[in-house]
């Protein structure tokens, strides 16, 4: 091994020493078999895991790090998996979100603590992918994202369901007494059969695009369904590709640029995201210090048409999306029109557009062209006015046509338990002109922030028939649901925001092609209502919970906390004996 590469090597400041410490961080790895070769100066690996039981989207993980491992190996690397917090958004409460943050730091300080040159990451789960990338853009080493891929279809009853968006659906047609509850749980057992993360273009999805679209993941990374053999093979390259971006120096804030996240801003357009990608875009950007704004994603997004059919959106799920030519077509139709940094650098080492060039579309009912689009000008809206001054988002291809431009009364629920409490009482005074106004649920109302802003609408509104109401909150959605819902106000009620001030009664103007959201109150009102305004009580008195609501960050710049923003690098650390 040539000695100057050695001398490169950060791992070699642990494996290269020939002296009291080289025997001591040498001699413990022996123990699992390493040959004294396996340390003279290749390259070392982490592949960092997110598998778990508790996380059902990731179940397959360790089969993926094993090829990931084949691949290191193939190229000569030294591969040492590790693993770090898994976020399961089915399981974890009150909301994964709340700990995506500690993910993060759990991700930076293994990377910096440990004798890593290069590492991959394995995400699937929504809050899995931005945890990883924040944690390892903070450590700023060599990466490459390997995502686990979608599951299969859903199938009940010979129609096709997909996870998140049909639960929503059928939960409510049990509500209003359309389904009977043996028919809820058939359903159940034929939505998710298989690993991976929800095969609607919900959160994970979104993400597992976002990570092919900034370039950190291998092209196709995005929609490779989880139990298709294409996943491993994508594992294994990415094994072999993460050692030659040690030997290259190809660090994650090279591939993380400003052109990167306009790429993602326009891809999530594209595609019909989920709206979770703001949170987790701004909160990326900001560990790799660029200055990246709600305003950013209005400008880029609003024009951009929705090309891609799925579900929560359209009909289709992923594992179409990627029969039909998956992300490499959209960023091409991108591209051909103007709409893409051709010359952003991916982790293959190529150009984004030498990626995606020529990439062919096998099914225009899936992804549609730009000239005949699945839905025009359907973007990531992002509004403004006195009920949300520094910005809320909404997702106009999920929304309904007819509410886009409403006025309503304003029916107000205090809290996630008041909405519960209430929500099916007969003596409701609501209809469907209405506004439902949640507040409470921002990142430190929560906290967390959590994905209950697609509030469950009125069971007596259900019974006749309607299935869409305008609903604004400071909460989230999930990325597979659906409707007029406006999220991510800012700032929160918690926080003293406007929202907080809302009353039964008040009217409030949703206009998306204006971009506005308005609250017909006087400002000597508001202000009556502001001094009177008693902050709730806290929910969060010790621990993570605490440290989290002392520190978070509002919507508008990403919910990452205000001590994490940036990166420190990877320096080598003090011996610890």
């Amino acid at each position: 091994m040539n000695e100057d590469r050695k001398r490169q090597l950060r791992s070699q400041a642990w494996f290269g020493r020939q002296d009291k410490m080289g025997f001591y961080y040498r001699s413990f790895l022996k123990n699992s078999g390493f040959p004294q070769d396996q340390f003279d100066g290749r390259p070392v690996i982490g592949i960092c895991n997110t598998w778990s039981e508790l996380t059902p989207c990731n179940a397959h993980f360790r089969t993926i790090a094993e090829h990931v491992k084949y691949g290191v190996l193939d190229a000569g690397g030294f591969p040492l998996e590790f693993p770090v917090s898994s976020l399961g958004e089915v399981t974890m409460r009150p909301t994964a979100m709340l700990f995506r943050n500690l993910a993060a730091m759990d991700v930076e300080e293994a990377i910096r603590a440990h004798p890593l040159d290069g590492v991959v990451l394995l995400m699937g789960c929504d809050k899995t992918t931005p945890a990883l990338l924040m944690g390892a853009a903070s450590a700023d080493l060599p990466t490459i994202g390997v995502s686990g891929g979608p599951q299969l279809r859903g199938v009940y009853r010979g129609k096709i369901i997909g996870s998140g968006t049909n639960i929503i659906s059928m939960s409510e047609q049990l509500r209003a007494g359309e389904v009977t509850l043996e028919e809820f749980h058939e359903a159940e057992g034929g939505m998710n059969r298989s690993a991976g993360h929800c095969m609607t273009m919900g959160t994970g999805s979104t993400m597992a695009s976002m990570v092919e679209a900034l370039g950190v993941g291998l092209p196709e990374n995005a929609a490779i369904p989880a139990s298709d053999a294409r996943r491993n093979q994508l594992a294994r390259m990415s094994g072999r590709r993460i050692v030659e971006m040690v030997h290259e120096d190809l660090v994650l804030s090279k591939i993380m640029t400003r052109e990167a996240f306009e790429n993602a801003i326009r891809t999530l357009a594209a595609i019909g995201g989920s709206t979770n990608a703001v949170v987790h875009l701004l909160a990326i950007a900001g560990r790799v210090g660029i200055d990246l704004t709600l305003d950013d994603f209005d400008r880029l997004g609003r024009d951009i048409h929705c090309l891609v059919d799925l579900m929560p959106s359209g009909r289709f799920l992923m594992e179409d999306f990627y029969y039909a030519g998956g992300l490499p077509v959209v960023l091409r139709t991108l591209g051909e029109r103007g709409l893409l940094h051709k010359d952003a650098l991916t982790v293959n080492g190529k150009l984004i557009w030498d990626n995606v060039r020529d990439a062919p579309c096998w099914n225009r009912e899936v992804i549609t062209s730009f000239e005949e689009p699945f839905k025009p000008e359907a973007g990531i809206a992002i509004l403004k006015g006195n009920l949300a001054p520094n910005g809320a988002v909404i997702k106009p291809s999920a929304a309904s046509p007819e509410l886009m431009q409403h006025t309503g009364r304003a029916v107000v629920f205090e809290t996630i338990e008041d909405l519960h409490h209430r929500i099916d009482d007969e003596d409701l005074d609501i209809d469907e002109t209405c506004i439902m106004v949640l507040k409470n649920c921002g990142p430190k109302g929560y906290p967390g922030m959590a994905e209950v802003g697609n509030m469950p609408l009125p069971q007596k509104l259900l019974k006749k028939g309607i299935r869409d109401m305008i609903r604004i909150s400071d909460a989230r959605m999930s990325g597979t649901a659906y409707g007029t819902v406006v999220l991510h106000v800012a700032p929160e009620a918690a926080a003293g925001g406007p929202l907080a001030l809302v009353q039964n009664g008040d009217l409030i103007t949703l206009d998306v092609p204006a971009r506005s959201l308005h609250l017909h109150v006087e400002s000597h009102e508001m202000e009556r209502r502001q001094v009177a305004w008693v902050a709730p009580e806290p929910h969060a008195t010790r621990g993570w919970a605490k440290l989290y609501v002392d520190h978070v960050l509002q919507a508008d710049r990403g919910v990452d906390l205000d001590f994490l923003v940036g990166r420190t690098g990877s320096p080598v650390p003090r011996d610890n004996h």
